[in-house]
């Protein structure tokens, strides 16, 4: 089931967010009428809406166009670029993601590239994304195994607090044959070099 941001709440979301912007630069001590601010409300609620947007995403769409194909080969897709942000300070992270699957059904490789955008666009704990996006392909492509790997750069960390720019958290997920067969999560992770 996805849920529509603009289904949240019931009042109208531009009005909404954009009153919160005025108000959250007013708390900082800025000027929202000032000539450089004067839009920042409105850019401000266009680019959350692009953030988010995976809300209105569904998995099970993104992976219902397969291919009559039958493989008993793993299928790899890595170096999918994904920005997302995290829940717990609404600032970003950014990273890479690689998705690798033993198929029951076959997908075009764009599809799993979508399939992260759809978890990155969302609040988000990169564990948590990780899992989603190795359980939608498990259970969407029929996968014997699954697994995932995402690399990322937390702004929480980079620019606040403790303030390392440089570290790097991995996350991974793995599912079916790829968790339980030593020499398939091996193959898998060969390919992540």
């Amino acid at each position: 089931m996805t849920r529509s941001l603009h289904s949240l709440t019931p009042v109208a979301p531009c009005d909404d967010i954009e009153g919160a912007v005025v108000t959250l630069l007013r708390w900082i001590g800025e000027d929202p009428d000032r000539d450089g601010l004067r839009d920042t409300p409105a850019r401000v609620a266009k680019a959350w809406r692009e953030m988010t947007s995976g809300y209105d995403d569904d998995p099970a769409a993104i992976l219902s166009r397969t291919f009559d194909e039958s493989s008993d080969e793993m299928i790899v897709l890595r170096g999918i670029d994904f920005h997302s942000t995290c829940e717990h300070h609404l600032l970003p992270f950014h990273g890479t993601a690689m998705v690798g699957y033993l198929p029951g059904k076959v997908v075009g490789i764009s599809k799993l590239a979508r399939l992260v955008e759809c978890f990155a666009r969302r609040l988000q704990i990169q564990e948590r994304m990780t899992r989603q996006i190795a359980e939608a392909v498990e259970t969407h492509l029929d996968a014997r195994g699954v697994g995932v790997i995402v690399r990322a750069h937390h702004l929480c960390m980079g620019c606040r607090g403790v303030r390392q720019p440089e570290a790097e958290m991995v996350t991974s997920a793995m599912l079916g044959t790829l968790r339980s067969d030593a020499k398939s999560r091996a193959e898998f992770l060969s390919n992540s070099k």
